[in-house]
């Protein structure tokens, strides 16, 4: 077993703040946590773990006493975290709680919602006051050097404001592209980050001469920034992780390495190119490239399962929907939507796309017409499909812990007792699957049934002895928390490629030559 990149120091990196302790405090959305990071070594620290309170922050600010407030996004909730590092929950009437900020002691937050509002919440418990409604999806935002409150509307590409204790909103900026971040340097400069997979990066002089200059840095999926003291300036991406720091000419550092945000789904087509299913992102992994953040193929598509095809590959989505993407022309084709929580897909005879819809309990076919036949139902949580050379499709259900095979007339069971199974794939005779609670790989005989452990002590999956509790899907419309989903693929070359979310990589497993079994 090798890996095919190094792990990923942070899953995913959200809002970010410098805390009173001088160390950049990243919100980690997918992770369901908060790390520190030391600037000038890269060292990090996680200080709110998965498996507490915090579900799914997204953004942080820190008030004038040191206490560090949270937007818990898909919950609908706000904490507080004490410096001595008590939770306490100041609000749980904000619905998709987003960008938030301190003025002294004051606490602002603002929903990423259609018709969203942006509200002054008090930790002593009083109820909130809404300053202004009909947010097009706000995002992180911040106190200007004229004292007003700063946001951006994603949706419409603009900058609004508004007083800190209401009044009339006023658009300050129009055609910013893609915005979801507004921030202030040191000298007063209006500083707004895109979303998109570019990494543009827009400066509005906006209390002087109104002049704009646009920076394009790479960094895919840029999230937040924050300034130093010396003015330096610091980014997140929610699509590749890491903290990068920017220099004003779009020059970029990494000071944490950007990596996988999952990954999810993987494969590989017949050139052995590897392309892994990482939630925002479509990416092309590059081997022995360091942490992977890859090439990215299809941006902000929410893609969690994935298979290569005839130069084509067939994508799912979460989120209901069922896609194609040409990497030769970029085009996307959308073959069926409004599925319930679509995950892995693989091509049967016959060139139909298959389709594991874990929410509805069944496996589903998709033709080249795109007309969508039932192939299967009545199952738990169908999470993963695969043929064998001989047409016959398996399915695993990490809920009755089974790996099923899909007859003319009846289901049957092939492997059971399994430990949550997830990924499929075969190689000759046998069916490996990945059993995500027992961290392990397993080959079952497709002759006899015979089952043995193939590697143990993967990393899929939270880290041992840590119970998280799964965000919810959905949150008031918008997409919540993914689930996790370890793919598994057969490569050309006679491998095995593995997603090991537990540590953002792809793993590697080759089977052993007789001379290397024990």
């Amino acid at each position: 077993m090798t890996r095919l990149t190094s792990p990923s120091p942070l899953w995913g990196s959200n809002g970010v703040a410098f805390g009173p302790d001088g160390r950049l405090y990243v919100a980690q959305f997918l992770a369901g946590q908060i790390s520190a990071v030391d600037i000038a070594t890269g060292d990090i620290e996680v200080v709110v773990p998965m498996g507490g309170p915090v579900q799914s922050p997204d953004d942080l600010a820190f008030g004038a006493d040191g206490s560090m407030y949270i937007a818990d996004l898909v919950p609908g909730r706000v904490w507080r975290r004490s410096p001595q590092g008590a939770y306490t929950l100041v609000s749980d009437q904000v619905r998709v709680p987003n960008g938030i900020t301190c003025l002294g002691d004051r606490l602002f937050v603002n929903e990423m919602r259609m018709n969203g509002r942006l509200l002054e919440i008090f930790p002593d418990g009083r109820d909130p006051v809404v300053l202004t409604e009909g947010l097009a999806l706000g995002n992180a935002m911040q106190i200007g050097p004229d004292g007003c409150l700063y946001y951006p509307h994603m949706v419409t590409n603009d900058v609004w404001r508004i007083p800190p204790d209401g009044g009339v909103p006023e658009q300050v900026a129009e055609g910013v592209h893609e915005p979801v971040a507004v921030r202030f340097d040191r000298e007063g400069v209006l500083t707004v980050l895109s979303r998109g997979e570019a990494g543009i990066v827009t400066r509005i002089d906006l209390h002087g001469t109104g002049a704009r200059s646009l920076v394009t840095s790479g960094v895919t999926g840029l999230d937040n920034a924050a300034f130093d003291a010396e003015n330096r300036m610091f980014v997140s991406s929610f699509a590749t992780g890491g903290v990068t720091e920017m220099h004003p000419d779009g020059r970029i550092r990494d000071i944490v390495p950007r990596g996988l945000d999952g990954p999810y789904g993987i494969t590989v087509d017949l050139g052995g190119r590897v392309y892994a299913a990482d939630h925002y992102r479509l990416a092309e992994v590059d081997p022995g490239s360091g942490p992977a953040h890859g090439r990215t193929l299809r941006h902000l598509r929410l893609v969690h399962g994935v298979t290569a095809d005839d130069g084509l590959l067939h994508t799912t989505s979460q989120y209901g929907e069922v896609t194609t993407y040409d990497p030769g022309t970029g085009t996307t084709r959308t073959r069926a939507t409004g599925l319930d929580q679509p995950m892995g897909v693989t091509v049967g005879p016959g060139g139909r796309v298959v389709v594991a819809e874990a929410g509805a309990g069944r496996v589903l076919a998709v033709d080249a017409q795109d007309t969508v036949t039932v192939l299967a139902e009545g199952l738990l949580h169908p999470v993963d499909v695969t043929y064998d050379a001989d047409g016959h499709c398996y399915v695993s259900d990490d809920v009755l812990g089974a790996v099923l095979r899909l007859d003319a007339e009846e289901t049957v069971t092939v492997a059971d007792g399994l430990d949550a199974p997830q990924g499929l794939a075969v190689l000759g005779e046998e069916l490996f699957v990945v059993e995500t609670a027992a961290r392990r790989l397993s080959a079952v005989s497709l002759h006899t049934g015979a089952q043995r452990v193939e590697a143990e002590d993967l990393a899929v999956g939270p880290p041992p002895g840590v119970t998280r509790a799964d965000p919810a899907l959905f949150a008031h419309g918008m997409p919540g928390a993914p689930r996790l989903f370890a793919g598994l693929t057969a490569a050309p070359d006679g491998t095995l490629l593995l997603s090991a979310n537990g540590e953002g990589t792809v793993l590697r497993l080759r089977p052993r030559v007789p001379d290397e079994q024990e």
